[in-house]
């Protein structure tokens, strides 16, 4: 009789899991997935399409809240998804032995698939380090040596899984052809922006294959602080001084800091000092082996003087300050920084699933997370924004977000990216790089 699995996930690392592991393996039923973080992505099912042959109803998809009613029959569970604490890990762990059932974590090393092409790995400790402005970064760094780089994203597939198995982003246009979210524009568009090509979807297997025919070099850019889907012969880990100690605290960025081959502690222009040191003392304590540079992540405001004296509202990127836990951002920031009069709070004036995004996550403050999974939100969010009494919007998502919500108020964009000045970052992406892409090159003659 194979042996029956539950996946435990949040739409991404967990499908994962399933198609490296477990989609042609008759040892094993996966019997359910369950859902977690992200709305609307429960009461689904994994399409046959994806699921192979093993699955031809495909799999159900449920709330994590049910895994209790869920765990009849069930010999092991597996946790398959990012940036939650160990504590929490834990607790679900002992809920699951508790009914007489196995648990364990999802498989690093064997959900790590090996690339033709030298690939290049960008994790972090916990949401919204700044990833994605290293990862930028590192393009830049492959371009100015003349090798063609492709991005390839974490997975968001929030839609139609099965349409989305396979998806490439290479103009503006894309996005809206792929129907993607506020959460899914805001890691691709700025790629875009920058000039490169970005692969995303659910079957990363087929991604890999369809990317490697147009690129010298694969940038894996990581979601949350998940580890890479791709064997990296750069790792890179980013680590954030504002939440020092959390690079120990939560799964698996712990896996990140353990492992990278660099670890880049970011934005320490605005950061407590002791708390640099702290994030890189445990960096040289767990970590011995890596290279530790310290960077900062200078904010780009357009009209400084146009924020003094200002009631602000403050727009901040979603997933940082919802799950992520994250304070404050580059909005918060640079509002604080150029005499904003007060930082208008937007929970009265809050809808629909905004409110109740507030309601799940009570500790946000005084600023707007930028939630936008589905039309609904989307709306919502527009709705709250207007109404909510300022002189001023500060958008600091890493998207335009007026291509997306009208915005009745005067509003200005807040950006910010990685310092340049990186002589040794530099070093560390061509020794890595170069070799393999040798090889390569003369695998392929």
């Amino acid at each position: 009789m194979p042996r029956k699995l539950l996946i435990m996930g949040a739409a991404g690392r967990d499908f994962h899991v399933f198609n490296c592991l477990y989609r042609d393996n008759k040892a094993v039923e996966v019997v359910a997935f369950t859902a977690a973080q992200i709305p609307h992505i429960e009461d689904r099912r994994y399409p046959a399409a994806l699921a192979g042959s093993l699955y031809p109803e495909g799999i159900p998809i449920y709330p994590e809240d049910e895994l209790p009613e869920l765990l009849d029959g069930i010999d092991e569970v597996v946790f398959a998804y990012s940036d939650v604490s160990i504590d929490y890990v834990n607790e679900r762990k002992r809920l699951v032995e508790a009914h007489g059932v196995a648990f364990s974590t999802f498989d690093i090393e064997g959900s790590m698939l090996v690339s033709r092409k030298p690939v290049i790995a960008i994790t972090a400790v916990r949401t919204g380090c700044g990833k994605s402005q290293v990862s930028r970064r590192i393009v830049d760094i492959l371009r100015d040596l003349g090798l063609r780089t492709v991005a390839i994203r974490h997975p968001m597939p929030y839609g139609d899984l099965a349409a989305q198995a396979v998806q490439r982003f290479a103009s503006y246009a894309d996005l809206d052809r792929y129907d993607c979210t506020i959460e899914e524009r805001e890691e691709y568009e700025p790629h875009i922006a920058n000039g490169a090509v970005v692969y995303a979807g659910v079957d990363y297997a087929a991604i890999l294959e369809e990317a490697e025919k147009e690129a010298d070099v694969i940038v894996w850019d990581g979601g949350n602080n998940d580890t890479p889907f791709f064997k990296p012969d750069l790792w890179i880990c980013v680590a954030d001084p504002h939440r020092a100690g959390h690079e120990l605290l939560y799964f698996p960025g712990t896996v990140n800091f353990q492992h990278a081959d660099i670890i880049l502690i970011g934005k320490v222009g605005y950061a407590d000092p002791a708390n640099i040191e702290r994030v890189r003392a445990n960096a040289q304590r767990v970590n011995p082996g890596a290279m530790i540079l310290l960077r900062e992540s200078p904010l780009h405001v357009p009209d400084p003087q146009a924020i003094a004296g200002k009631r602000v509202l403050v727009i901040e990127d979603g997933p940082t300050t919802t799950h992520g836990g994250m304070p404050f951002g580059a909005g918060v920031l640079a509002a604080t920084q150029n005499g904003a009069a007060e930082l208008v709070d937007p929970r009265p004036y809050a809808v629909g699933e905004i409110a109740e995004t507030f309601a799940q996550y009570p500790d946000i403050g005084d600023l707007l997370p930028a939630m936008g999974y589905g039309d609904t939100q989307v709306r919502d969010l527009e709705k709250t924004v207007n109404a909510v009494d300022c002189d001023l919007v500060l958008v600091a998502t890493p998207i335009d977000l007026t291509r997306i919500i009208d915005i009745e108020r005067p509003a200005m964009r807040i950006g910010y990216s990685l310092e340049r000045e990186d002589g040794a970052l530099s070093k560390a992406v061509r020794q890595a790089v170069l070799p393999t892409y040798r090889d390569a090159c003369m695998s392929a003659k």
